[in-house]
């Protein structure tokens, strides 16, 4: 018997060109707006640290060099102002609130700054010293240089054998505490991926790999030619691939692969670290497709010929683990 009910009608989704233009709007504004706002994270996080804690120390040693606070008499002279008194040829403002006396020269020099009248002696002296000894535009710079003096330093003495020593017993004391060796951990694993010089440990190319199983593919960096046991085993030369994790490229494995086996890609280190941190989001500009032919001939040529290659050293009677094939054995 035929069937004559009807199929159900498919739904064609709309076109959403507002949504789609405000997503590739976002698309474009949001890199370089994150990048600005991770600089002046890390701008506020030093100054808020660093720079203010040692401006504060500087603040409070020069106030204390040129301190010069006098209590007032407690009869003032007739025919005299009554704010202003004189003790030892220097001339005093009374502060009204604190009754405390400061030099005329500091009062009128800080009244731009401060409400005199409401101001102590403290407030009148620390606003000298930010408006005449420590101005932004030449404190900055200076802190600055006295900083990257400080970690070029710190750098030296861990490079030094006792310094060295030293930091190994402070980050063990640090990995015994229960919460914050968790936190500890992570924060040094993505802090020594970013900061440790490539000398320690280079990436020679990035490749591609059948991992975990034939017919799925990973990325990996090459960092050497592994063990000489390994390549007598597999008679031919095999290469060391460091297998990072999404989105987390510090961490990772190493495998063991006959060169073979690998297919060399044309992107540099930095291109894969991108596409490892954005789990396959951020192609390289040399590996998307884009409807270009020409490209995704160029990508089959290359797995063709891994498998070719493959072909080759199996070799058509080879046997595996002693065992004939099954076109063999028949």
């Amino acid at each position: 018997m035929a069937d004559n009910s009807t199929p159900a009608p498919t739904t064609v989704r709309r076109a959403r060109p507002f949504r789609q233009a405000v997503l590739r709007g976002l698309g474009v504004v949001l890199p370089p707006l994150l990048t600005v706002a991770l600089f002046f994270w890390a701008w506020s996080l030093v100054q808020h640290y660093v720079l203010s804690p040692i401006e504060s120390s500087a603040r409070y040693f020069i106030v204390e060099a040129i301190w010069d606070v006098e209590s007032p008499p407690t009869a003032m002279a007739k025919g005299t102002d009554p704010g202003v008194f004189t003790r030892n040829s220097q001339q005093y403002r009374i502060l009204p609130r604190t009754n405390e006396g400061v030099p005329t020269q500091v009062a009128e020099r800080v009244s731009r700054l401060v409400d005199l009248n409401t101001a102590s002696a403290q407030e009148c002296y620390a606003a000298l010293v930010r408006a005449e000894y420590l101005q932004p535009i030449v404190v900055v710079p200076i802190f600055l240089c006295l900083f990257l003096i400080l970690l070029c330093l710190l750098g030296k003495l861990l490079a030094a054998r006792a310094g060295r020593m030293l930091w190994n017993m402070i980050e063990r004391t640090i990995t015994r505490l229960p919460i914050i060796r968790n936190v500890y951990s992570s924060v040094k694993q993505v802090t020594d991926f970013i900061f440790k010089e490539r000398g320690e440990v280079e990436y020679t190319r990035v490749v591609a790999v059948e991992y975990p199983r034939r017919g799925v593919w990973s990325i990996g960096f090459v960092t050497g030619e592994s063990m000489l046991a390994i390549r007598q085993r597999a008679q031919e030369p095999v290469l060391s691939v460091l297998m990072p994790t999404s989105p987390m490229p510090a961490t990772g494995f190493i495998i063991t692969v006959p060169r073979s086996h690998t297919l060399d890609l044309n992107i540099t280190v930095d291109q894969a670290i991108q596409f490892v941190v954005s789990c396959g989001v951020v192609v390289p500009s040399t590996q998307t497709h884009d409807g270009d032919p020409s490209q995704a001939e160029q990508v089959q040529k290359m797995i063709e010929q891994v498998a070719g290659d493959e072909k080759s050293d199996e070799g058509p009677g080879e046997t595996s683990g002693g065992n004939p094939t099954p076109s063999a054995a028949s």
